[in-house]
């Protein structure tokens, strides 16, 4: 596939509804430009939260919410208590 676009003054330049459509591009997205002996390719980039993904793992799997909620409202419970005891 070969198009041709203009740039303009701010140096800004309409990516063709063809080449969207080819990378999956919506109104939004981060795309990345990535130059090689003169070549410049552009392709979708990752969306952060994607890249994210993962890198954070729970204490297990699956994580009981209803168990840390409890431990929380427990310790939040035996906090009360003991500033009132005092």
């Amino acid at each position: 596939m070969s198009e041709t676009t203009t740039v303009t003054q701010k140096g800004q330049v309409t990516i063709p509804v063809a080449v969207r459509r080819q990378l999956g591009l919506k109104p939004r997205d981060r795309v990345v430009f990535e130059s090689t002996d003169g070549t410049v390719t552009i392709r979708k980039a990752p969306s952060r939260v994607s890249a994210m993904f993962g890198s954070v793992q729970p204490r297990s799997r699956p994580e009981d919410f209803r168990k840390l909620r409890e431990e929380f409202e427990q310790g939040v419970a035996d906090e009360v208590m003991s500033e009132t005891a005092d």
